[in-house]
C-alpha cells in the first residue's frame, strides 16, 4: 500500500500524548527532522497471506474447516476477539463467528455438513437449536503458547446464536459476545435474536447460552467495559445507530441487570453526529462535546423500535457504529459510514468521574471526534479497533477495496501497519497478548486467524 500523507480531521488531547513522553518509537526511514509515523514501509508477502512491516512476521494459527479438540469444526466468518492471560505465558483467544443460516452453506459452520456432528453436542447448552437448523453463530476459545509458536487446544464455546460480529472483553476475565441480528421466530430460527451472551474465558466446554436481556434488543455490534464504573457501552450496527450504556445493578455482575440508556449531546442540537453531506450542521473536531443519557424504557424491544424511540427523545445518531475499545481511561467508537465521504469516523468518550451514578451532573461525560477519513485511499470504512500497549489506534478496515490495518498516534499521524491485497477479505478482531508481544487478527471471509510478532514498542 502506498503511504501518502494522511488527511484527516483528528483531535488529539493532552493526557493521550502526554503518555507517549519518553516512550520509544519505531519510525519508518526518512529525514530525521521529519519522521514518518509507525513502522516503515510495508513489505510484499511471499505467502500471499497479509503485507507488514519489516521485521513483522506471521503465524496462521487457525483455518476454518480444521477439525477442533471437541470432534467440531472451525467456523468460519472470525470477527471480534480478545485475548486472556493463562497459565505459563499462554493466552486464551475468545473469538467471535458471524455466520448466519444463510451464512454457514458458503462459509462452515461447526457442525460439519448437514449439522452432522451436531449429535456429539448437548443441545441444552445452545440458545437457539433452530427451526429447520440450529443457528451456527457463537465463538471459539483456542490456547496459544506464544514461546512455541502453537495451538494447544481448540473448542467451541458458546453456540446456538446468530451473527455474532463483535463484542468486547470485561475486566472480570469474560467476553461479552454480540449479536448483529434482529432475528425472529420462523423457518430457520425458534427463538428472537439481538442479544448480548458472555462467555467466561476460564470456560473449557461450551458454556450455557443465557441472553443478557438488560443489554437489550438491537442490531449489537460491539462492547466495551469501563473498569473502574463497571458500565459497559454498547455499539450498533445501523445507519442511524445510537451508543448505548448499562449501568449495572451490581458491577460485574450483568445478569443482575440495570439501566440502559442511549447517549445525546447537551450542546449539540442537531442530534447528529454522522457529517454527511446532507447535515444541515457539521459536528466540529478538536472539540469536546458535554454528554447526557437518555433513559430507555421495553429494551428488549420486540419491534426493533429502541433507535428510533432514543431518537425521539434526542438521542445522537451514529453512523454505523462499530468497534469499541477500553483504553487509556477512554472509550474510542469507531463508525464505519461517518464523516463527509462516508468513510469512517472514530469517537473518543472520556466519561465522567461519577460515570452513571447521582453525581454524574456535576462533571458530565465529554464526546470528541477523534479521526474523520478525508481520504478512502489512506483509511476506508474502520469497523473493529484495539488500543495498543503503547497507546496507538489499530484500526481494522472493513471496505470494497482491498483492506488493511491502519494505526493511529495520539497526535494524530495515520500510518499502515498492515495490507491484505491478495483477496477481498475484510480484516477484524485486532487484539493484543496481555504482554503486548503478539497481535491476533483475523482475516475474516479466508478463514484465517493469524499470531503476528515483531518489534513491537515496549511499554
Amino acid at each position: 500500500m502506498a503511504i501518502s500523507r494522511r488527511q484527516f480531521l483528528v483531535a488529539s488531547g493532552g493526557a493521550v500524548a502526554a503518555a507517549f513522553l519518553g516512550w520509544q518509537r519505531l519510525q519508518a526511514a526518512g529525514p530525521a527532522n521529519n519522521p514518518a509515523p509507525g513502522f516503515g514501509p510495508l513489505q510484499p508477502d511471499p505467502g500471499g497471506i497479509l503485507d507488514l512491516p519489516r521485521g513483522f512476521s506471521y503465524r496462521v494459527i487457525a483455518r476454518a474447516g480444521d477439525e477442533m479438540a471437541d470432534g467440531l469444526l472451525v467456523p468460519g466468518m472470525a470477527d471480534g476477539m480478545a485475548a486472556f492471560a493463562d497459565r505459563d505465558g499462554r493466552v486464551r483467544l475468545v473469538c467471535n463467528h458471524e455466520l448466519n443460516p444463510e451464512r454457514v452453506p458458503l462459509r462452515g459452520g461447526p457442525f460439519g455438513r448437514d449439522h452432522t456432528r451436531l449429535a456429539g453436542v448437548d443441545r441444552a447448552l445452545l440458545y437457539d437449536a433452530g427451526g429447520s437448523e440450529p443457528s451456527c453463530g457463537g465463538t471459539t476459545t483456542l490456547i496459544y503458547d506464544p514461546a512455541r509458536g502453537q495451538v494447544e487446544r481448540q473448542w467451541l464455546s458458546l453456540a446456538g446464536t446468530d451473527t455474532n460480529c463483535a463484542g468486547g472483553l470485561t475486566p472480570w476475565n469474560s467476553w461479552l459476545s454480540c449479536e448483529e441480528s434482529v432475528s425472529r421466530p420462523g423457518p430457520t430460527h425458534a427463538r428472537e435474536h439481538g442479544y448480548v451472551f458472555e462467555v467466561p474465558a476460564a470456560a473449557d466446554r461450551l458454556v450455557p447460552a443465557v441472553p443478557l436481556k438488560a443489554l437489550g434488543r438491537f442490531n449489537h455490534e460491539a462492547a466495551a467495559v469501563d473498569p473502574r464504573s463497571g458500565v459497559v457501552y454498547l455499539s450498533e450496527d445501523r445507519a442511524d445507530g445510537l451508543l448505548y450504556r448499562l449501568v449495572p445493578n451490581t458491577p460485574g455482575r450483568l445478569i443482575a441487570g440495570g439501566r440502559l440508556q442511549a447517549l445525546a449531546l447537551q450542546d449539540w442540537t442537531a442530534a447528529d453526529t454522522r457529517n454527511w453531506v446532507s447535515n444541515p450542521q457539521k459536528l466540529e473536531a478538536r472539540k469536546a462535546f458535554t454528554a447526557r443519557w437518555v433513559d430507555l424504557a421495553d429494551v428488549e424491544s420486540p419491534d426493533d423500535s429502541l433507535r428510533l424511540r432514543g431518537h425521539r427523545d434526542g438521542a445522537a445518531r451514529f453512523a454505523r457504529g462499530e468497534g469499541l475499545w477500553w483504553g487509556d481511561g477512554a472509550l474510542y467508537l469507531a463508525c464505519t459510514s461517518g464523516g463527509a465521504l462516508q468513510a469512517g469516523q472514530v469517537f473518543r468518550y472520556t466519561p465522567s468521574p461519577f460515570e452513571g451514578g447521582s453525581r454524574e451532573t456535576e462533571a458530565p461525560g465529554q464526546l470528541e471526534l477523534w479521526v474523520e477519513s478525508r481520504d478512502p485511499d489512506t483509511l476506508a470504512n474502520c469497523d473493529n479497533l484495539t488500543v495498543a500497549p503503547w497507546g496507538d489506534l489499530l484500526l481494522c478496515e472493513d471496505t470494497q477495496r482491498h483492506c488493511g490495518v491502519v494505526g493511529v498516534t495520539p497526535d494524530g499521524e495515520l500510518y499502515a501497519f498492515a495490507d491484505n491485497p491478495y483477496n477481498d477479505s475484510e480484516l477484524a478482531g485486532a487484539c493484543f497478548a496481555p504482554d503486548g508481544r503478539t497481535l491476533f487478527l483475523n482475516q475474516q471471509t479466508a478463514g484465517l486467524t493469524l499470531a503476528i510478532t515483531g518489534p513491537f514498542p515496549s511499554v
